[in-house]
């Protein structure tokens, strides 16, 4: 499969962002979970959504095995997060990263999700190294970046920014 294919598992469907998802998008990046561990990315309309989508999204398509993806349950198509992978400026190693509705966390779709994601980019999308990043008060997602077989390695700071990060990574087996 391509990069930028649809990917499925036994519950889920994972299919490229679109201008179509800005629903999703806007409801998800509104939670106080999201608001709180990753930021205020001041999407506030569908319009905000869907430029967001066009300037952040879309140009991580341009990095090799680089981008974004809705998370849909395969049962009825109902949009419940999203995961992806992305070159970050000050990260020599592409991150994954997840984020899922309220509703939807603590039944295993992020685990089903990024794994799958990650199997991909390790077999078809040429990279060998995998890294995540996040917050130390964010416990749910160190949990599950551990469970993913990612290993903690340091405590980083992106440029021009001012919060701690958790560095992890995950080489090709």
């Amino acid at each position: 499969m391509e990069r930028g294919q649809t990917i499925e598992t036994e519950r889920l469907r994972l299919k490229p962002v679109s201008i179509s998802d800005a629903d999703a998008i806007l409801a998800l990046y509104n939670t106080p979970k999201f608001l709180l561990y990753v930021g205020d990315r001041k999407i506030r309309s569908l319009t905000d959504a869907e430029k967001y989508i066009t300037e952040k999204f879309a140009p991580q398509r341009k990095n090799p095995g680089c981008g974004n993806y809705v998370v849909q349950l395969k049962e009825d198509g109902s949009k419940i997060g999203v995961v992806g992978i992305y070159a970050r400026e000050g990260l020599d190693v592409s991150d994954i990263g997840f984020s899922f509705l309220p509703d939807s966390e603590g039944k295993g779709y992020g685990y089903e999700a990024a794994s799958a994601l990650m199997a991909k980019a390790f077999a078809e999308f040429g990279i060998s190294k995998i890294a995540a990043i996040t917050v130390k008060e964010n416990e749910a997602s160190q949990k599950l970046i551990t469970k993913l077989g990612l290993t903690f390695l340091k405590t980083i700071r992106l440029p021009g920014d001012d919060v701690d990060l958790l560095y992890y990574e995950k080489e090709k087996l």
